[in-house]
């Protein structure tokens, strides 16, 4: 059975976010078309920690050389990268604050990114090792336009994205809801969200 990853990162409950309920839609629809399970991690609920030089020394070190406190600092890590693994589908809902991404997302991607896992280096350059995967972005934000040259999270996260191999991402935005036309927007972005997944 095939698995969808859903990560989410804003700090609104689902009740008040835009992302989360863009990205609920994507999981919902693929969920429903391919009958896969779907694991949930709400990145702003469970307070990841960012990488100190000592959780990064462990993430680095094979498993079966860690001292058991290396293994407790790699923990989060090994449980976040299998989740990766395991997924065919990754959904990412995510507002962007301040023209980049939430602190917990990019705490996320740094806990992820571990060379000899998720990518390896070559005499050709670094190599993404989680191929063969979908990602879909549910992306909301107040004042910045996705993909303009500010926009420093959409642009970010699909590059980070495919520096793990994952390449094939489609985008789903609802951006500058703030403005006159934000109801307008959320409601468009809706009927995107929904047509992608079907």
């Amino acid at each position: 059975m095939s698995n969808i990853l859903y990560l989410t990162a804003s700090i609104r409950s689902e009740a008040h976010s835009v992302s989360r309920g863009l990205g609920q839609r994507l999981v919902d629809g693929l969920a429903a078309k391919t009958g896969a399970s779907v694991t949930t991690r709400d990145l702003a609920a469970n307070d990841l920690p960012f990488v100190s030089a000592e959780r990064f020394a462990a993430n680095l070190t094979p498993a079966a050389e860690r001292t058991a406190e290396q293994a407790e600092l790699a923990a989060i890590a090994d449980t976040l990268i299998a989740e990766l693994q395991a997924a065919d589908t990754i959904v990412i809902a995510s507002p962007i604050y301040n023209f980049g991404p939430p602190a917990v997302l990019k705490a996320w991607a740094d806990l992820v990114a571990r060379a000899g896992t998720t990518f390896r280096y070559t005499p050709t350059g670094p190599e993404g090792l989680l191929t063969g995967k979908t990602a879909y972005l549910a992306i909301a934000s107040g004042g910045t336009p996705v993909g303009a040259d500010f926009d420093f999270m959409s642009r970010w996260l699909t590059f980070f994205l495919g520096f793990i191999g994952i390449t094939d991402v489609e985008v789903v935005a609802a951006d500058g809801i703030m403005g006159q036309d934000g109801e307008a927007k959320i409601a468009a972005a809706q009927e995107a969200a929904q047509k992608l997944a079907a």
